[in-house]
């Protein structure tokens, strides 16, 4: 058991992200978030997680499907955001100042090609890595050769387990101590989901969440914070509150949700952004 200092995920440590935003600003103010996933069938996780990097406060969100043909002319519930083909998105320059990629984008070839076109291009920006680039990443059909910009990786235990060669109950058993030996692996900054998130930064450095409630246990809510850590950086919060202030405030909004008569049974994920958005703005 790893007896290393935890410590918690403090709102009153978070002063960044509940900072009020100057007069004199504009959407290039906040930054861009590129959103690649969305393979065939999972449209809707690069949405969700869109949608959450929109409702947080970024400047722009972009989403490049991974899919031979775009899905959908435009998203009906929120036409802010720029739908492209991951190709297109992934050959122009469009500004984008963190990426967020493996939402719903598959464990297939595309999928592949895409993340490692996106591994080089990306260059100085940083990278939120989620759900099946996660399992291409275990499987070795991606290698991490994404260079030497920030890089957060968010497994659940399943996915950690297989990054780590282990089982899911050697992960469970040893939470932090797992969290610390991914950080340590990839040089990245690891949040490990599930009761009591851990947020482990490169340098080994622990905390665990204490918000958050079992309304989050559905489909879809960790491509809502896969956006939500997205949107923080794309944002310039520094590091060592985007990061965890996304997971507080992603488990803040289900508590906020659920103190409202939402959930936790039923509670959905795209219900989570309004949520969050609510709380960021109060002051």
């Amino acid at each position: 058991m790893n007896t290393l200092a935890i410590t918690p995920i403090d709102r009153a440590h978070l002063p960044a992200l509940f900072s009020p935003r100057g007069q004199d600003t504009h959407k290039g103010s906040f930054g861009t978030v590129g959103v690649v996933g969305g393979g065939p069938g999972m449209t809707g996780a690069a949405l969700l997680a869109a949608r959450a990097g929109l409702k947080i406060g970024a400047g722009k969100v972009l989403v490049g499907f991974v899919q031979e043909s775009l899905p959908l002319p435009c998203d009906p519930l929120h036409p802010e955001l720029m739908l492209r083909d991951a190709r297109s998105l992934l050959e122009e320059d469009w500004g984008v100042t963190a990426w967020v990629a493996g939402c719903g984008i598959g464990t297939g070839a595309l999928a592949a090609n895409a993340l490692s076109e996106l591994f080089v291009l990306r260059r100085d920006t940083p990278m939120v890595l989620d759900a099946d680039g996660l399992n291409l990443l275990a499987r070795g059909d991606v290698q991490p050769n994404w260079g030497t910009a920030p890089v957060v990786l968010t497994p659940h235990p399943a996915e950690a387990g297989r990054l780590l060669k282990v089982d899911t109950a050697d992960v469970q058993a040893d939470r932090p101590g797992a969290a610390r030996t991914l950080a340590q692996r990839y040089g990245a900054w690891i949040v490990l989901k599930g009761a009591g998130t851990i947020v482990c930064a490169p340098d080994g450095g622990v905390q665990i969440n204490t918000s958050g409630n079992p309304g989050l246990a559905t489909a879809g809510t960790g491509d809502v914070l896969a956006g939500m850590l997205g949107a923080l950086i794309a944002q310039k919060l520094p590091w060592d509150q985007a990061i965890p202030g996304a997971v507080w405030l992603h488990g803040a909004a289900a508590d906020a949700l659920v103190a409202a008569g939402i959930g936790p049974i039923g509670l959905t994920a795209g219900e989570l952004a309004d949520a969050a958005r609510a709380l960021r703005n109060r002051r």
